[in-house]
């Protein structure tokens, strides 16, 4: 299939990530009696991952996520010529999930951005967020690895890695507000402005950091004894 479908198809899978991850957190999280809360989020969350990977998993692969991308390439599972077009998709994707966020409630002041210090939602400092998304960005990518190799059990993938990023989330929302995604980091980000956008480095950086060491520690199990 072409690059332009493929990225096409990862514009409109980081779309619905963005769209259905951070609209629970923004409409449904906090509403009284009623709200979803932080596990809620977090199943929002993955079962954007687990939809998108049935439905555009056979299109484009299902990154979503620059540092999915990142991951996969430098563990040679994707042709690095690809990655620009990914990775612009996927933040162009989630930049637009944003501006209808933005639209629907009104204002772009709160859209569940990511952040550490006074903008973390517990108020943990940068060293111990980096460490965080880091360390759950790599086991995201330990996941994904394990469950898209040619000996996994096959078809389960969609249903590990939607789990995977559940989980990670009701470990880290409360540090972080979860990124472990550098384009669902940058959306809310661009339009909220302000501290989100002066921490957004923090975003690209851990997960990116914690992508290529999954994939070098996958590389070393896949090596012939």
């Amino acid at each position: 299939m072409s690059l332009s479908k493929r990225s096409a198809a990862e514009f409109i899978g980081t779309f619905w990530l963005v769209l259905g991850g951070c609209g629970s957190a923004i409409f449904a999280a906090g509403v009284p009696e009623v709200g979803i809360g932080y596990v809620g989020v977090s199943l929002a969350f993955g079962l954007t991952v687990l939809t998108m990977a049935f439905a555009i998993g056979h299109i484009s692969g299902c990154h979503l996520n620059p540092a999915v991308t990142l991951g996969l390439t430098v563990a040679g599972r994707f042709k690095s010529s690809d990655v620009p077009a990914y990775m612009i998709a996927q933040v162009l994707g989630a930049i637009v999930a944003a501006f209808v966020l933005s639209y629907i409630i009104g204002s772009a002041d709160s859209l569940a951005s990511n952040g550490f210090g006074e903008h973390s939602p517990q108020g943990f400092a940068m060293g111990p967020g980096i460490v965080t998304e880091v360390i759950m960005t790599m086991m995201f990518l330990i996941i994904i690895l394990g469950a898209t190799d040619k000996r996994a059990p096959a078809g389960f993938a969609p249903i590990a890695i939607g789990l995977g990023l559940t989980l990670i989330h009701l470990i880290s929302i409360p540090i972080t507000n979860t990124s472990v995604n550098p384009a669902r980091s940058t959306g809310p980000a661009l339009l909220e402005g302000g501290i989100a956008l002066q921490q957004l480095w923090m975003f690209w950086l851990a997960p990116m950091a914690g992508a290529v060491i999954a994939a070098v520690i996958y590389k070393w199990f896949e090596k012939e004894e």
